[in-house]
């Protein structure tokens, strides 16, 4: 059997071609315990002899950008098996798309590392059985699930769930801390959340008991449709909290009634902030994948072909904004840190110029700072439209 030093040895002294080769012998001769590690091992040397001009930027951009939310797709979605396939069933589709997804032979980069992420979570039958048991599932806190985002940008007021879970993180009350939060509005997340539930209960089935429906095996068995409202209501709940630790001078709105419909059903605008900075509408969304801008337009995993996140966002400030008399600063969609290879992206051009899609950890940033040159109002400004603000704003 190879240990690591052979493993670097014979990576670094076989030809840059002939390297997919040496992977696939690493694989193959390791114990199936090592193989996630020497996978990486030869990837990672693999990368660092790339010329500049190579695909070593590519993984280094991928490596460390997996992510665990309940939208994500499970390691069974991943490998393109039944979660009740066998243990040789999952090691044949594994192997299969090692080949298909290695960078030197043309794959995707994004894919293979999320190839090896999944395969690490249920490439053994006690690494499996552990992931079915729901273990390795983070306690959620606001800014994402189990991500720390909200944490890194100030916020406070985890929700913690003893051995993990999907609880949610956000606190209508005041925090522990001394320190005056902003007036929050409204509940974040309340209709995401209720609407998990009652597809989860269909899913279950009529009748049948669920003690716990964010037990962590529960969720990740759920359709990704499904496990996704859930990661919408703790987007939501994760924006709401870290505004919430912005301070008196911001008041954040949750759940705004647009005046519009669609398909019966009304249109809502998940946050507006008002501040110093200007007012801000914000949609919190997490779509369990890396999203990019394409043309104006949020794309990416997760992100359906007829979905327009920020033209949809643009027309439902537009006609909020035309019922109360104000004018938005920035259109904001806010996305998970690990959604986005960017800290922020502004639409340049077009009727959408000066939307922003920003990661969670710099929403204080730029709710405090404002963007370029947008209309910064003053603090007088933003008490002046307070009170229309209140008495006009509609929640769902």
């Amino acid at each position: 059997m190879f240990g690591r030093g052979r493993c670097r040895g014979l990576a670094l002294t076989l030809g840059r071609r002939a390297r997919p080769a040496a992977f696939d012998l690493v694989f193959l001769t390791l114990g199936r315990r090592a193989r996630p590690a020497a996978v990486r091992l030869v990837c990672a040397l693999w990368a660092n002899n790339q010329p500049a001009s190579g695909r070593a930027p590519v993984l280094a951009r991928y490596r460390c950008r997996v992510s665990d939310s309940p939208a994500a797709r499970t390691p069974y979605e991943v490998l393109g098996v039944d979660p009740a396939a066998g243990d040789d069933e999952l090691k044949r589709a594994y192997r299969r798309l090692l080949r298909q997804t290695h960078p030197d032979t043309g794959g995707d980069a994004a894919l293979f590392v999320q190839l090896q992420h999944a395969w690490e979570r249920v490439g053994t039958p006690e690494d499996r059985a552990a992931y079915d048991r729901g273990q390795g599932a983070r306690t959620m806190a606001p800014g994402g699930y189990g991500s720390g985002e909200a944490h890194a940008a100030g916020a406070s007021g985890s929700a913690s769930t003893p051995g993990g879970g999907f609880q949610s993180g956000f606190r209508t009350g005041r925090a522990a801390s001394s320190s005056v939060r902003a007036r929050s509005y409204g509940h974040p997340g309340g209709q995401e959340r209720e609407h998990y539930l009652t597809l989860l209960r269909e899913w279950v089935g009529r009748g049948a008991s669920i003690p716990d429906p964010y037990d962590p095996a529960l969720v990740r068995s759920a359709p990704r449709e499904i496990r996704g409202w859930l990661a919408k209501a703790i987007a939501e709940e994760a924006t709401a909290g870290i505004v919430g630790t912005l301070g008196i001078g911001y008041t954040i709105w949750n759940n705004v009634l647009t005046g519009r419909t669609a398909g019966g059903v009304a249109e809502t605008i998940d946050h507006v902030v008002l501040g110093p900075a200007g007012l801000f509408a914000i949609q919190s969304e997490d779509w369990g994948g890396e999203v990019r801008l394409h043309k104006g337009e949020i794309v990416g995993d997760g992100v359906h072909r007829d979905e327009e996140p920020l033209h949809e966002l643009s027309r439902g400030a537009r006609s909020l904004g035309r019922s109360l008399g104000v004018k938005f600063t920035n259109l904001v969609v806010v996305v998970p840190d690990a959604a986005l290879a960017e800290p922020m992206h502004v639409v340049q051009r077009g009727r959408l110029a000066g939307a922003i899609v920003v990661r969670r950890s710099l929403l204080p940033q730029l709710l405090r700072n404002g963007v370029g040159t947008a209309d910064r109002a003053s603090i007088d400004r933003a008490f002046e439209l307070r009170p229309r603000l209140q008495s006009g704003i509609r929640l769902a």
